[in-house]
């Protein structure tokens, strides 16, 4: 009895909104193009996450200090230097860099062919925080006390500005998502729209023989969630296909390439397709009552 009802109601919904045309073609493809982008705007906000907490825990715990001396003063200072941080409580770790680390450091600015050994650079001492911290301020007197030239930088600047940079992309992932969303609802409405005034004879002569308004909304209802969910789904996939075959950051470094989803957070994505088919029940929902309004 429910598959015959069901038939039926399939075979109403058939008569009333046609089902190939350009409007089908219209919300089907919106759909996917919507869902397309929207992985791609979860990836953002997703992987700006990520980025946050690597920056965050990266630069949390460890410090630099900078020794500029005059270079028979050099080696004293750097001495002073790791004798202060062999007592200081809160150190977990510390090691002054050689030429060679040096060299690494400003390779990607001045080149591989710089003259380490005849430029006056300072020297760099890098230091890593136990889980407990350090007394940063009671260093810093330290040093000035010991090692005159040397100075302390905890990467605060540093890390204070990346994470804001992060946490703002995710905020813009998150907007983009909400924009296509409402890009999506507005092709889908006048889809529908289109839709039902191009099916308004139809529309009538169904008012004649006594079907309800509701009956008919639900006709284009069904037919435009149906569009909306299959575009997405396609959409999805490919999006997902396409994040897949993105480069991994071991490979080519950067931000972008860690664009994408790792672990459980490729499920992610397989919510789209029925938020898509929530968005597109509503637009054609409110906007098929209000043309039923107007069609008399």
């Amino acid at each position: 009895m429910r598959l015959t009802m069901f038939r039926a109601d399939m075979s109403a919904t058939d008569r009333v909104v046609p089902p190939s045309g350009h409007t089908a073609n219209l919300t089907v493809l919106t759909s996917a193009a919507m869902a397309f982008l929207a992985v791609f705007a979860l990836a953002l906000s997703l992987a700006s996450g990520r980025l946050a907490d690597r920056w965050s825990e990266a630069l949390a715990r460890s410090a630099t200090i900078r020794i500029s001396a005059p270079p028979e003063q050099i080696e004293a200072q750097t001495k002073a230097v790791l004798d202060a941080l062999s007592t200081t409580p809160g150190v977990e770790s510390y090691r002054a860099l050689d030429d060679a680390e040096m060299k690494k450091l400003l390779d990607p600015w001045f080149g591989p062919d710089l003259p380490v050994d005849s430029l006056p650079l300072p020297k760099l001492v890098e230091l890593t925080e136990t889980a407990q911290g350090m007394d940063t301020e009671g260093l810093r007197l330290r040093l000035a006390a010991e090692a005159p030239g040397a100075v302390l930088d905890d990467h605060t600047r540093w890390r204070r500005p990346l994470v804001a940079a992060a946490g703002r992309l995710r905020f813009l992932g998150w907007l983009s998502m909400i924009l296509i969303g409402g890009a999506m609802a507005g092709m889908i409405t006048l889809a529908a729209q289109a839709a039902l005034a191009a099916n308004g004879q139809v529309i009538r002569t169904l008012r004649l023989v006594g079907a309800r308004d509701a009956f008919i909304a639900q006709a284009f209802v069904r037919r435009f969630t149906l569009r909306g969910l299959t575009g997405a789904a396609a959409g999805t996939v490919v999006a997902m296909i396409a994040i897949a075959l993105l480069p991994a950051t071991d490979e080519a470094g950067g931000f972008l390439t860690g664009l994408g989803f790792t672990g459980w957070g490729w499920l992610w994505p397989l919510f789209i397709p029925p938020l898509a088919a929530l968005v597109a029940f509503g637009a054609t929902r409110h906007a098929a009552f209000r043309m039923l309004k107007e069609v008399r």
